[in-house]
């Protein structure tokens, strides 16, 4: 299990954006939630929030730590608090 983790932690992480619609992301070390419209992943630069529409797995390679994502996306944000952002929790959407 350590072999796998030093192998993630050593990835360089960048993201490749095309047309909006497909993305291609590596370094990344857990895919924490995902649906149609967000996905929530830690990175090996901090975690990453992308969200839009109709948003699917095409590519997943844990090992290597690769993702590709393919729909419309409208928002990619890093944190650095291992936390989603506070307007996307369910209490915050309920209350609003």
């Amino acid at each position: 299990m350590d072999k796998i983790d030093s192998v993630i932690t050593s990835l360089n992480h960048s993201i490749t954006l095309t047309e909006r619609k497909n993305i291609i992301l590596t370094g990344v070390k857990k895919i924490e939630s995902f649906d149609e419209e967000e996905f929530f992943m830690e990175t090996t630069m901090g975690n990453l929030t992308i969200k839009g529409e109709e948003l699917e797995i095409i590519k997943l390679d844990t090992y290597q730590g690769n993702v590709s994502i393919k729909g419309k996306v409208d928002s990619i944000t890093y944190s650095e608090d291992g936390k989603k952002d506070k307007e996307s929790g369910i209490f915050n959407k309920l209350f609003k």
